[in-house]
């Protein structure tokens, strides 16, 4: 379950003060690298999931063409037997992502009213161009560049074309003359991708004085560079490996690093470099020649490199332009404006975005996500239901104070801070009060309710979590390995020569997890009851001077040499009693909470229509043996061929 929220006595309404920042557009044009970034929302533009239609009516097809919408008939789920209408969905979408869909929308309409005083339309085929372009330029075919997004991004075809694509094309046309590329400027991209670079160390340092000083020694003896890097540069990227940096190339970075890097032959020193308020000292390790590419053969590539680059820059100034003169009024925050025009949630330049229509959007949008809470919690509800329970206020209000003082959110007496608690929840995954208490604060009463008696704390619980925290432990080195093959080679090096360093060694050469590897096999101490029974069991039973173990874990093979026990604390198990009580109980109860989840989500019968799923009902054990008992009851007493 997700952290609740605060209780009734903390003001609702300061958390769901909205804000209304005019974000730039320029964020969508980072086209592929960009991709998750989806500013743009979608009233009328490139039409997505319609019939196959022939080249000419693609052509004919425009940006104000209808977008698509989920199923039109008004029921989006049915629960056992319980409807989830499109209406309610489209409020549940609405109030949790609302502010974020109408922002989207207010730009759009900025960027269509744009289009519409220049006449400028995107056509369908426009949009299936530029799909293709992008898959070109990542050298994949068009099916692996979307499935590359869906899979990678989250971002499906349709989403692609209508938040991504669309605005870019749009910003392109209205940008148009100011993407113009010069031949300097692609003489000067060809210089940064192609060109000769230099390989160089660098020393940074806060004062004038120190850098002079340092400039003489070097001057004098360039050798010591690596060492005064190390033990003098305030750049701690760099003086860790004594000072080298990535190859410098021309027009990247600080015109005056540049200049007196290329000025430089090997072995050199360069006079010092002022860098805004610092000073840089650099040595010329080597230069690495041109790459020889030929400069027709790239001028398209590089082209387009260019005009993204400014497509970026100019898109964000004319979107600023254009926030500039529009007339737009957020109704929607706006109680006085609200009364006015119930119907209405913004204005963009005389424009209505109306509620209905951020429904709509909203849910086109946040549809499944939101669909699949809406739906768990239906589940909850009829399971309430069929136990003849209810979730109070003040069930809520013990769930929120619980976690508060979970998390250690507490006053000067001890006590839950719940205002601090939920201003500090909400604030940091962005919801409201309301959405927050439904979304998490509810379904986590709901289902300590459902599972109220089942959690039970025993004694063998209390000394295994005793034994887990306080007791002793075995400090082992490990090699993780894909194969038993592999494992098996490293284990008869490691046999051979049972030395701790030549095991560190093996882990440094073959362990293919990061963490044993950089630390030459070193892992944290196991301790028995850590959940991880095979391991414990292994590593428990080795004893000083033994030969090397392999066990699998998961798909991968681990050989393990044993280093050293360490010692329980000595801490009297009468005195953390309570703690390990209360933390065990906690953790069995999540257990439990999430058990009974399954056992509710397995059994009901779900239609979803908008994802266009159903879920047939897969009954419990408990339901399977009664269903068994009955069958073997109803066989018994039915009279076989013979005797009919």
């Amino acid at each position: 379950m997700a952290r609740p929220t605060r209780n009734d006595s903390v003001d609702p309404s300061a958390s769901r003060t909205r804000r209304w920042p005019w974000m730039l557009a320029s964020t969508v044009l980072v086209l592929g690298v960009a991709l998750a970034t989806r500013y743009f929302g979608t009233t009328a533009e490139a039409e997505a999931a319609a019939p196959a239609r022939t080249s000419s009516q693609v052509k004919q097809a425009s940006a104000q063409e209808p977008a698509y919408q989920p199923p039109e008939h008004d029921v989006m789920a049915i629960v056992n037997g319980e409807d989830i209408n499109r209406r309610d969905l489209e409020r549940a979408c609405a109030e949790r992502y609302g502010e974020d869909v109408l922002e989207s929308m207010v730009n759009k309409k900025l960027i269509q009213h744009h289009c519409k005083k220049r006449g400028i339309t995107i056509t369908q085929q426009e949009v299936e161009d530029e799909v293709e372009r992008m898959a070109k330029r990542f050298k994949l075919s068009r099916e692996h560049w979307l499935e590359l997004l869906a899979n990678e991004r989250g971002i499906t075809e349709q989403e692609y074309k209508r938040d991504i694509l669309w605005p870019t094309i749009a910003l392109r046309k209205l940008v148009a003359t100011e993407l113009t590329v010069s031949d300097t400027e692609l003489r000067q991209e060809y210089e940064k991708q192609y060109g000769a670079s230099v390989r160089a160390r660098i020393i940074v340092v806060g004062n004038q004085a120190r850098a002079q000083q340092l400039h003489q020694q070097l001057t004098a003896n360039p050798d010591d560079f690596a060492r005064l890097a190390m033990s003098d540069s305030i750049d701690v990227n760099s003086a860790s490996i004594g000072g080298l940096i990535q190859p410098i190339r021309q027009h990247i970075g600080d015109p005056g690093i540049e200049r007196a890097a290329f000025s430089l032959q090997p072995g050199q020193i360069s006079n010092i470099i002022p860098v805004g308020n610092q000073f840089a000292i650099l040595k010329c390790e080597g230069i690495n020649p041109p790459r020889g590419v030929d400069f027709a053969a790239v001028r398209p590539e590089l082209e387009e490199l260019i005009r993204d680059g400014k497509l970026r820059e100019e898109a964000a100034n004319r979107f600023a332009e254009y926030q500039k003169v529009a007339t737009v009024q957020n109704v929607l925050n706006d109680p006085q404006l609200s009364k006015q025009m119930p119907d209405v949630v913004a204005l963009v330049n005389g424009d209505k975005i109306t509620v209905s229509e951020l429904g709509k959007e909203a849910m086109t949008r946040h549809g499944q996500d939101v669909l699949s809470v809406e739906i768990g919690h239906k589940l909850l509800e009829q399971a309430l239901k069929a136990a003849g329970k209810t979730v109070t206020q003040q069930d809520l209000n013990a769930e929120i104070a619980h976690a508060a003082k979970l998390a250690g959110v507490v006053d000067d007496q001890g006590n839950a801070d719940v205002q601090e608690w939920v201003k500090t929840t909400t604030e940091e995954q962005g919801v409201t009060y309301k959405n927050y208490l439904r979304d998490s604060v509810w379904p986590s009463a709901a289902l300590k309710k459902l599972t109220s008696g089942q959690v039970q704390v025993t004694e063998d619980d209390l000394r295994k979590g005793y034994e887990a925290n306080y007791g002793e432990r075995v400090r082992c080195r490990a090699v993780v390995l894909a194969d038993m093959r592999r494992a098996q080679e490293v284990w008869e090096k490691a046999r051979a020569n049972p030395t701790l360093d030549y095991f560190g060694e093996l882990a440094e050469q073959y362990s293919i997890e990061p963490t044993s590897k950089a630390l030459r096999g070193e892992v944290p101490p196991i301790r028995l009851h850590g959940g991880q029974p095979q391991l414990e069991q292994v590593a428990f039973d080795m004893k000083p001077g033994d030969p090397p173990r392999i066990l699998q874990l998961g798909d991968k093979y681990v050989v393990l040499k044993f280093e050293e026990r360490t010692k329980p604390q000595n801490i009297e198990f009468a005195a953390v009693r309570d703690i390990l009580m209360q933390d065990i109980f906690e953790k069995k109860l999540r257990l439990a909470m999430a058990k009974r989840y399954d056992e509710i989500y397995s059994s009901a019968r779900i239609d979803n229509y908008l994802a266009g799923t159903t879920q047939a009902p897969n009954p419990t054990k408990q339901q399977a043996a009664a269903a068994s008992a009955a069958l073997r009851r109803d066989t018994a007493v039915r009279p076989t061929a013979g005797q009919r």
